[in-house]
């Protein structure tokens, strides 16, 4: 992960780890443990979100020229699916429109036993960054 600095960031507090990532698959794991639990004592929605738009936007960064434009979260859903109290989750993301301007891509997240805790779709903005 060249070129991305995730120190102090929220993929660092939540142990969000990249395995693999290319413009064509994105594949990351996450602790299910407390820190990311919502009040009663199960995964937070929340963080199988931050997941998901993780690894979407990764994806898109692989793809696009890094030092001209920047991938940025435009519109994500989710559908918590199946309760997680501990272990760990692995998000896969594929792309499922490659434009210039945008990218969706479908992430599917699931537990040690291959079983679906979240399915999302998540479109990330392709954006030129600002000449300083």
């Amino acid at each position: 992960m060249e070129g991305m600095d995730i120190q102090g960031t929220l993929v660092e507090v939540l142990g969000i780890e990249i395995k693999e990532m290319t413009p064509e698959r994105v594949v990351a794991t996450m602790p299910v443990n407390k820190t990311v639990h919502q009040p009663f004592g199960l995964l937070h929605g929340g963080a199988s979100v931050v997941l998901a738009e993780t690894v979407a936007s990764m994806g898109t960064w692989s793809a696009i020229d890094q030092e001209n434009e920047m991938a940025v979260g435009l519109e994500i859903n989710a559908n918590h699916v199946r309760p997680k109290r501990d272990g760990l989750v692995t998000a896969v993301a594929t792309p499922l429109h490659k434009g210039r301007t945008t990218m969706v891509w479908d992430i599917k997240i699931t537990d040690e036993e291959d079983k679906l805790i979240c399915v999302s779709r998540c479109t990330v903005a392709i954006v030129k960054k600002k000449k300083v």
